[in-house]
């Protein structure tokens, strides 16, 4: 069996860039449901915003790190786990911060929020903890990754989508409301159905390789989701804002991660499979909680 360094998950450069138009679409709908004012709104609850980003871009990236050195696992499943770290929340996030009865307008405004810093941070922290291991920084060496390329494919995938649909909702509102319907569920399963292709070409290597990351993945999640609970918890937010943000910090946009893992790196092996599980692994994760704080949160209300 070939070293999981070394394995590579083929995926053409039209699926790649139908790739690109779906994480788009994706994150163009998403923006649909974003206005100034959720801005706004955060920046007079300074508290909040501060630990979102705290929690989502300074904290995991480093927890992460720090998980890789004492677990070592194999550099590429390793930088696998430092390009979901890196990423931004994922839009689902606001549907399962509602499900567990959370702060949804804080979650949509987090998500829109820590999207914008995407821009900057998810490159900054990649570059950043990749090299700073010396296993991933011989990857990244061989790559020749270039920041800028990485910055520039971010701003187009996330930045621009997320400036139009705000100004498509800001102008046409009920316009924006009715797409934003249509858009979110055929955009998801779009997107969806192109990873579950890439996958289905690839299917001897992920069923090879998929238990290198089956219990690195999910302990990383959950480290995830604990460290958001853990922040809100320790500044004594509410219990309502305290779930919100475990549901933000460990639901991540591995969908970003993969398209940059399969446009810079060729879809290398451990880093596509971490992604990839992530992704899966997240949405079940993630509904099993949200349902067990609904339920809980239901029980409670009854007299």
């Amino acid at each position: 069996m070939r070293d999981l360094d070394e394995v590579q998950i083929h995926f053409d450069s039209n699926g790649l860039m139908i790739l690109n138009i779906a994480l788009a679409v994706v994150m163009f709908g998403v923006a649909l449901g974003i206005t100034i004012d959720d801005f706004k709104n955060l920046l007079k609850q300074p508290k909040l915003v501060i630990l979102g980003v705290i929690s989502q871009f300074i904290v995991l990236p480093l927890v992460t790190f720090l998980f890789v050195i004492l677990i070592k696992p194999q550099p590429s499943i390793a930088l696998g786990m430092m390009m979901v770290a890196a990423c931004p929340g994922g839009n689902i996030s606001n549907f399962m911060t509602h499900l567990a009865k959370g702060n949804t307008a804080l979650s949509v405004s987090l998500t829109a929020f820590a999207t914008f810093l995407a821009m900057i941070m998810t490159p900054f922290n990649f570059q950043f903890y990749g090299n700073l291991y010396p296993p991933t920084a011989e990857i990244l060496k061989l790559v020749e990754l270039d920041p800028w390329q990485l910055i520039k494919l971010v701003v187009l995938i996330l930045g621009i989508p997320l400036a139009i649909g705000m100004l498509v909702r800001k102008h046409f509102p009920g316009f924006a409301t009715t797409l934003s319907k249509i858009l979110k569920p055929v955009s998801i399963t779009v997107f969806i159905a192109i990873v579950v292709i890439a996958f289905r070409n690839n299917l001897d290597i992920f069923y090879d390789y998929v238990h290198h990351v089956l219990t690195i993945g999910i302990s990383h999640n959950l480290l995830a989701i604990l460290l958001g609970f853990a922040i809100a918890k320790l500044f004594k937010l509410s219990f309502e804002n305290q779930k919100t943000l475990a549901i933000e910090t460990g639901i991540q946009n591995s969908g970003l991660g993969l398209l940059l893992i399969f446009t810079f790196f060729n879809g290398l092996g451990g880093m596509a499979i971490m992604a990839a599980f992530w992704g899966i692994w997240h949405i079940i994760s993630g509904l099993i909680l949200a349902s067990y704080w609904s339920h809980t949160s239901t029980k409670l209300k009854r007299p």
